[in-house]
């Protein structure tokens, strides 16, 4: 079964556990929380492993996946003293894309009831959508009563025709029942699928970021995702299969060293931005295939050399994908960074100078109990797909999820009868 239209976020309740998985190229998290009285995620346990079998956010080695899964949500219900049978999972694979569609219902001059509403929602399924495409994502914009449009909540109007704007995200069908597919070999089962750009900015968002337009770009190993946030809705998303390990693999090629020594370089002496004392310092290069003690010394500014034309093609790419989709301009001149790579230094200054926008760090708010080695800008997807189930989220949580066929028949029947009648 996909996750079209039946597997959404539910807001959960005081007490009631939750389970956030991000399964990442790099790396995989498991957090695991319960809702306090202020409605607050309150994370009780962490797990995070090393992932395998999983590139540019879509699974390549199922096995290997599911272990590293495995081993992650293992961690995590032990450090929580609880066992949990579902779990909320991002998507960063797949190619998460974006389409909107305008869809009108008649309501015969009545007041807008919520039934309504949830016929105009259903015309998520009038959008054409590849043979191997599902909807993950069907977010209402704006509504229409009668032509007037920007109404936020449209329930007690009246009219003779409600309209819906719907922000769709779609993604690779295979790619969602691969993931699926692995959580469920761990003896889970996936409770709602989030995009990784949307679950970011849930995070890392403050109110009037959402409100007055601001990108978010994370940052991941394999990929990096963007999300366009404007009047509390994300209206945008785009995916760009560049990331923090092409920069590692980038450093290997060019130095001649191993992955793990470019990784570990990356780390401690990386930068995207050069400075002048770049020259002066020397590093310690070990190389590939000779003993552990050869080593080449080159100057730090040789590293810049080689990471910066990466970054920036990564952030060049980003404001191409904004302009191509005709979002340059709604998304306003504020971008907020996460995701691994935006750790590394000079990214933020680098951002600014390439978008053209005023670029800050974000970190995961809205979730409590983080420990310090899980509350970095690397984590933030993690925390927001706690966020998602808090009540935070401003999309179809606003009028409660959508039936599915075995569901709602009052209601499917009053929209019958209000449509035909």
């Amino acid at each position: 079964m996909g996750f079209n239209g039946v597997k959404r976020p539910k807001t959960k309740s005081r007490g009631e556990l939750m389970a956030a998985l991000d399964v990442g190229t790099s790396k995989i998290v498991c957090l695991i929380a319960s809702m306090d009285e202020d409605g607050v995620p309150t994370v009780i346990g962490t797990g995070h492993q090393a992932s395998n079998g999983v590139r540019a956010g879509a699974i390549t080695d199922m096995e290997a996946a599911v272990q590293s899964i495995g081993l992650a949500i293992e961690a995590a219900e032990k450090a929580a003293g609880e066992q949990i049978g579902q779990v909320h999972v991002n998507l960063s694979g797949g190619h998460p894309a974006s389409q909107t569609i305008s869809v009108e219902v008649g309501i015969s001059g009545n007041e807008v009831s919520e039934v309504d509403l949830r016929r105009a929602l259903r015309g998520q399924n009038q959008a054409p959508l590849g043979p191997d495409s599902e909807i993950v994502h069907a977010i209402p914009v704006s509504y229409i009563v009668d032509g007037a449009r920007g109404i936020s909540d449209p329930r007690g109007m009246h009219g003779d025709r409600l309209g819906v704007d719907l922000h769709l995200v779609t993604a690779a069908s295979s790619a969602i029942r691969n993931l699926e597919t692995c959580i469920r070999r761990c003896h889970l089962e996936v409770d709602s699928l989030v995009s990784s750009a949307y679950a970011a900015g849930l995070a890392c968002l403050v109110p009037d970021e959402m409100e007055l337009g601001c990108t978010v770009i994370d940052m991941g190993a394999g990929t990096t995702t963007l999300a366009v946030f404007f009047e509390g809705k994300m209206v945008f998303t785009d995916t760009i299969p560049v990331g923090g390990a092409h920069v590692t693999n980038d450093l290997a090629r060019g130095l001649t060293t191993p992955l793990n020594d470019a990784e570990r370089m990356k780390t401690l002496f990386g930068g995207a931005m050069p400075s002048i004392a770049d020259e002066r310092e020397v590093i310690d290069v070990p190389q590939i295939g000779e003993d552990e003690g050869h080593t080449n010394h080159v100057p730090k500014s040789l590293l810049t050399g080689i990471i910066q034309p990466r970054v920036e093609e990564i952030f060049e790419l980003a404001r191409g994908r904004l302009e191509a989709g005709g979002f340059e301009k709604i998304s306003g001149r504020r971008v907020v960074l996460c995701g691994g790579a935006s750790q590394l230094q000079g990214v933020r200054e680098l951002a600014q100078l390439v978008m053209d926008k005023q670029v800050r760090l974000g970190r995961p708010a809205g979730v409590a109990g983080l420990t310090e080695t899980v509350s970095g800008p690397d984590f933030a997807t993690a925390a927001g797909l706690l966020v998602s189930l808090s009540g935070q989220a401003m999309d179809w949580a606003e009028i409660g999820p959508m039936e599915d066929a075995h569901s709602g028949l009052w209601s499917r029947l009053g929209g019958w009868v209000r449509e035909h009648l």
